[in-house]
C-alpha cells in the first residue's frame, strides 16, 4: 500500500494541519492527564485501523513513560487489571464515541455517568474534544494511506511550532 497523497506537501492541507495541530495543543495543555490522552488516542486509532496514529500514540505514550504492558493491553482494556477506573471510563467513552454508527445510542448514559464520576468539567471538555479530534485525524490518515512505522516522538509537534 503506497501513500496516496502527501498532505504536508500541499499548501492548503499544510495550512489545515497547522490549525489542526493548534487544536491538539489546546487538549495537550488541558488538565486531562497526558497518559489518558495517549491511551484514548491509541484506542480510537486501533478501532479505526489507523497505522500512522497507532504508531504515533504508542511512541508518544512510551516517551512520556507509559509501560509496554499497558500499551499492549489497550485493545483489551476490559479484560485487563492495569487501568484505573478513570482510565476505563475514558476508554469506554473513546470506544463509544468512535463507534457511533455501531451503536444506536452513541455514548451510553452509563459511560457518561462513569466519566462524570472521574473527571471535572475541563477534563471532560478535553476528553470529548480529543475523541472528536483523534477520529478526524484517523480519517485523514486512512484516506490517504498514511502508513505507520516511521514516526518519532515529538515529530508532529515539532512540524507545527
Amino acid at each position: 500500500m503506497d501513500v496516496r497523497f502527501n498532505m504536508l506537501d500541499n499548501e492548503m492541507a499544510a495550512k489545515f494541519f497547522a490549525r489542526f495541530a493548534n487544536a491538539g495543543l489546546v487538549i495537550h495543555q488541558s488538565p486531562l492527564p497526558r497518559t489518558t490522552q495517549e491511551l484514548v488516542s491509541l484506542r480510537a486509532s486501533q478501532i479505526n485501523g489507523c497505522g500512522w496514529c497507532i504508531d504515533m500514540h504508542t511512541k508518544e505514550a512510551a516517551a512520556a513513560g507509559e509501560t509496554s504492558v499497558r500499551l499492549n493491553l489497550v485493545a483489551a482494556w476490559r479484560e485487563s487489571t492495569v487501568f484505573t477506573e478513570a482510565e476505563q471510563a475514558a476508554l469506554a467513552l473513546a470506544e463509544e464515541g468512535t463507534r457511533l454508527a455501531d451503536a444506536h445510542h452513541g455514548v451510553s448514559d452509563e459511560t457518561w455517568a462513569r466519566v462524570r464520576d472521574h473527571y471535572d468539567d475541563d477534563q471532560i471538555a478535553a476528553l470529548v474534544c480529543l475523541v472528536a479530534l483523534i477520529n478526524a485525524a484517523n480519517r485523514l490518515a486512512v484516506i490517504v494511506h498514511q502508513q505507520g512505522g516511521s514516526y518519532q516522538p515529538g515529530m508532529f509537534a515539532a512540524a507545527f511550532h
